[in-house]
């Protein structure tokens, strides 16, 4: 069987997939086009997000057998269709779960003690006690949209706090002794911060909008390490300046490309005033954190994802 690997991954994962008996080829320059010219010698493909694997690329991946992608979610490939011509979809959550659930905890604390901002204030000179005095988790609720790897992975760090763990999923019976399972509305009424563990869909895409913010009877403290259409810069702006939301931690922007690799354009360009307005208060804002998807993204689980594809393949076609 020959994989043809999209994006360069942690090397042990061609490494066993040689000693498993796999033949492996790698190409991480040739453009969509030049691919779907030669995917139809290959049975496996192993990708990141380099680019969406749509119709038109599975039409011409005549013999393909599985794709794997190496992270948590499936949207850059048209699934219902793959799994339509009978090609099985492998993704790691496993592999980067523990890793956005520290990046999560991580951020949280991070809001609450203004440790950016203190950071900022005395490497300039400033020594402003009261005014990076901060806030204690314990007693606090958290809710959680999304309790599948991500949610159970940041829940399980907050074992260690006392606060309410609540958690909200489409899924039912979920719930476990680190968090229970609530409808929407209750999630909305009593949570201190809300923290997104949710993979992109249609149902996801804008779920944070001004009608959502406004459900929520406190004003709280947000965190997405999740995908940031997720959320409405424009609206959480708002929310931000009105004070419905207290501060926000975000791992992932609604401006990124399809590819997680880039923004929408380098933040590097002269003309400042191309970047949408709600950016511009992103980036300025002392009671929001950013970070440039990067929650998954530690040396530990490089080697986590890789080693869960392999596992997934020598499962089902070793």
């Amino acid at each position: 069987m020959k994989i043809l690997h999209l994006d360069s991954n942690h090397p042990l994962l061609i490494e066993q997939l040689d000693a498993l008996g796999f033949s492996n080829d790698e190409d991480f320059t040739s453009s969509k086009t030049e691919i779907e010219k030669l995917i139809h010698n290959y049975q496996g493909i192993i990708i990141r997000s380099r680019f969406k694997i749509d119709k038109r690329f599975l039409d011409a991946a005549k013999t393909l057998k599985f794709i794997g992608r190496v992270g948590a979610g499936l949207e850059n490939i048209d699934v219902s269709y793959a799994e339509s011509k009978g090609i099985r979809l492998i993704a790691a959550p496993e592999g980067n779960r523990n890793a956005v659930g520290e990046h999560s905890l991580g951020m949280l604390l991070a809001l609450f003690n203004k440790l950016t901002k203190a950071n900022s204030e005395v490497k300039e000179g400033k020594w402003d006690r009261e005014g990076n005095r901060g806030l204690e988790l314990d007693g606090k609720t958290v809710g959680l949209i999304g309790y599948g790897n991500m949610g159970k992975a940041f829940a399980k760090k907050l074992s260690g706090f006392d606060v309410n763990v609540l958690c909200y999923d489409l899924k039912p019976n979920l719930g476990d002794d680190n968090a229970t399972q609530v409808s929407l509305t209750a999630l909305q009424e009593q949570a201190d911060v809300l923290s997104l563990h949710t993979p992109e869909t249609a149902l996801t895409i804008g779920m944070v909008n001004s009608q959502f913010i406004k459900a929520v009877k406190k004003p709280f403290w947000l965190i997405n390490t999740a995908r940031g259409k997720s959320v409405v810069t424009a609206d959480l702006v708002l929310a931000l300046k009105t004070g419905n939301i207290l501060g926000a931690g975000l791992d992932v922007l609604e401006y990124e490309k399809a590819s997680f690799e880039n923004l929408f354009k380098p933040l590097a360009a002269s003309d400042d005033s191309e970047l949408p307005k709600a950016f511009e208060y992103l980036i300025s804002a002392e009671n929001v954190i950013l970070s440039p998807h990067v929650a998954g993204w530690t040396v530990e689980s490089k080697a986590k994802l890789a080693q869960t594809i392999v596992d997934k393949i020598k499962l089902q076609f070793g």
